[in-house]
């Protein structure tokens, strides 16, 4: 009897080790959710798990498509600039083109099956690597997404943007999008021709060549697909953020890879489903959101989902010693004892979850709570305004939430949802985009949040107030500044800002009206450099090698400037006069040393210390003006001494 015992406790260990091994994906999530629910009382709410299912809806979806193309033992890189490209030409045909909107998502959906396609002919028939041919299309889907839209966001047709809203008020469409593209995945994996042909191709594709499998063909239809489901993912982000933005799902490819490796599928190709994958889409967003709840700085959130993709690899590598089952779908019967499952880990995941909420019971903090969402925080200007709006916080006594959207809007986006349903008394926001950003500051206002824009303000949405300087003014000073250092005549070159953001697009118009005055001085190029010091001092190598006799260079910024002082070695400050914008250390510096002429200070910390004032002004239902500016100052080597910033 003890022996049976002992067997038994044996089995039962065994048992319940083969089924975390099998299941490795869905025991991380679970331990997910219940770490996040015990360390924040914001997380387990409906309306944060809404938000946690529209944030992975579209990796979720570009995922799909690349889990196909793992499956086959390929790889994708090209499914987020597919993405981007899709919702491009759909935005551009049929708003600028009265192209009718059901045509025009035809020929958006027709883009994402012919960049596929491409991509299938080069590696089918062209036999290029996977990594190169569809690096091949990264590079050129972005290009043309750029050069339909001449780098600026073009505005979303409204019957195609409801795929963003609610269903009832409260469902939201990108999940449910996602949830059918899950359902013909996983029918299109386990139920038909193609899907068997991907295991096998995958499994051993010299082996499926010789049973007769058209392989060749077959990865032209495994590419289209993944195209299809990259141009589904473009149309869905760019219904979230009212527009089609040229530079959208930027490094998306490199997340949805993750969430399918995550899911349990091999790189090696042979295994992969479609839960699986969902399931790895939805451990990104749910660290994301629970990272950014609990204040965790963006670059450590890249560390940590890194270690997690590692830790899903090393969990395959575990699995297949250990003889684990294989992630394959059509196997008829498991399906059941799949299920049962599921099923199980919902129960084990609610009763703990609900055990860890009492932890939270009474824990509100006393003090208001803001939530300052920059749109990057690797640039010198941005981490000033952080700066001053943390100080200016710290003297208030104000909890501040500082995110960082890293130049992307649609993560930007989550994080204002993130911010908004964390019921924070105010939000400070420095958009990415003034187009993108109206949806999430309209959802904010819904809930009663007070939004204060910062620098650049937000388009098509009410904020409390806008506090910033003028970007086409501080342009026009620049061209003012240049001009009458040059004498009113000689050849200049202009450095734009990254394309698609509203700061380049205002401070090039600023440049442009600043230089009517002056018909003597010659714009020889203008090329952006993306407010990047590496970009500025490429661009700048390349436009002397056809300007050598430049005199003058604008800037769009601080950091470019400094690149193109670099490029021009000992020119610079003599030969040829350079004029940046904000007014950076790294910039002020320069100015002090004579290699910089002049630079547009903003005063960034200003900026950050006047956000946070009248957020907490907000909050506490005190009248604010409707727009503050903070004046711009041309700084030169004969006032620099006396500016503080």
């Amino acid at each position: 009897m003890a022996t049976d015992t002992l067997k038994n406790s044996s089995t039962g260990a065994a048992g319940v080790r083969r089924l975390l091994l099998d299941n490795g994906a869905l025991t991380a999530l679970i331990v997910l959710v219940i770490a996040m629910s015990a360390l924040s009382g914001d997380f387990l709410t409906t309306d944060n798990l809404l938000n946690v299912g529209v944030q992975a809806a579209v990796t979720a979806i570009l995922a799909f498509g690349a889990t196909f193309v793992i499956v086959a033992a390929g790889i994708d890189l090209s499914v987020g600039s597919v993405a981007a490209l899709s919702a491009t030409v759909l935005a551009w045909s049929a708003t600028s083109h009265g192209v009718p909107v059901f045509l025009a998502v035809v020929l958006a959906v027709a883009t994402g099956i012919a960049a596929g396609l491409v991509n299938g002919f080069l590696i089918a028939y062209g036999k290029l690597p996977p990594f190169i041919a569809t690096l091949a299309m990264l590079s050129v889907g972005r290009g043309l997404a750029l050069v339909i839209s001449g780098g600026s966001p073009i505005a979303f047709p409204d019957s195609v943007s409801h795929l963003g809203d609610t269903l009832g008020g409260w469902l939201p469409v990108p999940v449910l999008v996602m949830v059918l593209m899950g359902l013909i995945a996983a029918f299109v994996l386990g139920r038909t021709y193609i899907g068997r042909s991907m295991y096998a191709i995958g499994g051993n594709e010299e082996a499926a060549r010789l049973s007769g499998l058209r392989v060749q063909k077959q990865k032209l239809a495994i590419y289209a697909l993944s195209g299809l489901f990259a141009a589904v993912a473009g149309i869905v982000l760019a219904a979230r953020l009212s527009s089609a933005q040229p530079q959208a799902a930027n490094g998306y490819e490199l997340d949805a890879i993750a969430a399918v490796v995550i899911g349990g599928a091999s790189l090696a190709g042979g295994t992969g489903k479609a839960s699986g994958t969902l399931i790895g889409a939805l451990i990104l967003a749910v660290l994301r959101n629970g990272l950014n709840l609990l204040n965790v700085s963006a670059f450590w959130q890249q560390v940590v989902i890194g270690v997690v993709i590692a830790l899903a690899v090393l969990l395959d590598t575990v699995r297949r010693k250990a003889g684990a089952t294989p992630v394959v779908t059509g196997a008829g019967g498991g399906k059941g004892r799949q299920a049962g499952t599921y099923a199980l880990a919902a129960v084990v995941t609610v009763a703990l979850v609900a055990a860890t909420s009492l932890l939270h019971t009474g824990s509100s903090s006393a003090n208001p709570k803001i939530g300052l969402s920059l749109s990057t925080l690797n640039n010198p200007f941005f981490v000033q305004i952080r700066s001053g709006a943390q100080a200016e916080a710290k003297k208030l006594g104000v909890d501040l939430t500082v995110t960082d959207a890293q130049n992307d809007a649609s993560q930007q986006a989550n994080q204002l949802q993130n911010f908004t349903s964390s019921g924070l008394g105010a939000i400070i926001v420095n958009p990415v985009d003034s187009d993108a950003a109206s949806n999430s500051v309209k959802t904010a206002g819904k809930a009663g949040i007070p939004v204060i824009a910062v620098d650049r303000g937000v388009n098509n949405a009410t904020t409390a107030t806008l506090v910033a300087s003028d970007n086409v003014a501080g342009g026009e000073l620049a061209a003012k500044t240049i001009a009458e250092k040059l004498g009113g005549q000689g050849r200049i070159v202009i450095l734009q800002g990254q394309a698609g953001t509203s700061a380049a697009r205002e401070r090039a118009q600023g440049f442009a009206d600043g230089l009517k005055a002056y018909p003597g001085i010659q714009v020889v190029a203008q090329q952006p450099a993306d407010f990047d010091r590496t970009k500025g001092l490429d661009v700048m190598s390349n436009l002397l090698q056809a300007h050598p006799d430049v005199q003058g260079v604008i800037a769009a910024n601080d950091e470019m400037a400094l690149g193109a002082i670099k490029a021009l070695g000992s020119k610079a400050g003599s030969s040829v006069s350079v004029v940046g914008f904000d007014g950076t250390p790294d910039g002020l510096t320069a100015v002090r040393n004579g290699t910089l002429y002049a630079s547009v200070a903003q005063q960034p910390s200003q900026l950050g210390k006047i956000a946070v004032d009248n957020a907490l002004k907000a909050v506490k239902d005190q009248q604010i003006p409707s727009a503050i500016k903070v004046p711009v100052k041309v700084v030169t080597k004969d006032n620099v001494a006396g500016f503080t910033g």
